[in-house]
């Protein structure tokens, strides 16, 4: 629990004054990563023994994984009995990016639960986007989903996630404003600090590239893929909720657009799969679903020659081993827009008011997405 043990050095740096940027612990050395914000939520950790807070943090993610397989089951338009709840979390368990988070004792549990809450609720739900800005305030990704709600029209809760994201920058500037200034205007920037892009624990676009380039800064040979992934995916996120008339497809879309972009995603950022197969499995996408597990199961990438840099080595039969998530990603993408093209071209056009391709009525928001298209 390499991670945990980081989240409670911050939570002392904060109780005792240090340098919230300037620590290292554990054997690989590893310095506090996330805003200050997040390491004023961490105090709690430093008043309990470290062998009892991570039997604590054990179990905790345990429950936050059952926590996410009914909020996924919401989203996929199930309901999910306690007895079933408990063979799909013991099931999940064996998903490596729930099993690495686990394993490092990290928060990508409770960070996926708040942003899929939040997003589930009914729509006009009091104070909906606050939890989506509070979990992109401890970790910066959720903040796409924040441009997925204004470019879905739903500006007020946009607005609400926008103003919870700036409340936690601003708490974490009155408790620890040197530590504020150092995050903003020079942290943010070092995604070395994070790590090595070019490692195989990064599945993300960029991992990707440098792998397969053999180069460590694969610089414009991934920025500008990035860059078409992030506003293509953004489009097909916003294009699925106007033709499916639900959130569904179009939060998965917006997650998987987050993890091919951002610079750094470790295997166990990838923690979406779940709600991903709970989606395909209400479907009916039983063989859809199957190979989606055995991807997130296989651990592939920890099967490669990893050693040292050999990452940046790898024969060419070995690269789709060395990033099966990114490949399922890109593949994902490129399947909904495939799927949105063809179920287009069978639906007429729908004037706003009218109704939803479910048949239900649309609300306010979904019928002002509907003149994005």
């Amino acid at each position: 629990m390499a991670d945990l043990l980081v989240y409670r050095a911050e939570g002392e740096a904060v109780v005792h004054g240090g340098d919230l940027y300037g620590f290292t612990v554990t054997e690989w050395r590893l310095p506090a990563t996330y805003p200050p914000f997040a390491a004023v939520l961490f105090v709690p950790t430093t008043g309990i023994p470290v062998p009892a807070l991570k039997a604590l943090f054990l179990a905790g993610n345990a429950l936050l994984l059952a926590w996410l397989l009914a909020l996924s089951a919401r989203l996929a338009g199930r309901t999910a009995p306690v007895p079933l709840l408990c063979a799909a979390t013991a099931l999940a368990l064996w998903l490596e990016p729930v099993f690495q988070t686990l394993l490092f004792g990290q928060v990508n549990l409770a960070i996926t639960g708040l942003v899929l809450w939040d997003l589930t609720r009914p729509p006009g739900a009091r104070a909906k986007g606050l939890a989506l800005g509070i979990a992109a305030g401890v970790k910066l990704t959720p903040a796409i989903f924040i441009a997925y709600l204004f470019l879905t029209a739903r500006r007020k809760e946009a607005a609400t996630a926008t103003a919870s994201f700036a409340g936690t920058a601003l708490l974490g500037a009155l408790l620890l404003p040197a530590a504020t200034v150092d995050f903003w205007t020079r942290r943010l920037f070092e995604t070395g600090r994070v790590g090595k892009a070019w490692i195989i624990d990064n599945q993300s676009l960029q991992g990707l590239v440098a792998r397969v380039t053999g180069s460590a800064a694969p610089g414009l040979a991934w920025v500008l893929p990035a860059a078409m992934v992030a506003v293509t995916g953004l489009w097909l996120a916003t294009r699925a909720r106007h033709v499916h008339g639900s959130d569904r497809w179009g939060i998965l879309l917006t997650a998987c657009t987050a993890l091919l972009v951002c610079p750094i995603s470790w295997s166990h950022h990838w923690v979406w799969c779940v709600p991903l197969l709970a989606v395909l499995l209400a479907e009916g996408r039983t063989l859809l679903a199957a190979t989606t597990a055995l991807v997130f199961t296989a651990r592939t990438m920890w099967l490669v020659p990893h050693a040292g840099d050999r990452d940046l080595h790898l024969p060419w039969w070995q690269q789709a081993c060395a990033s099966p998530y990114p490949l399922l990603g890109l593949a994902l993408l490129a399947g909904a827009a495939v799927a949105l093209r063809r179920r287009s071209g069978t639906l007429p056009e729908r004037r706003p008011g009218a109704a939803l391709p479910d048949g239900s009525q649309p609300s306010a928001s979904s019928s002002s997405a509907s003149m994005i298209r």
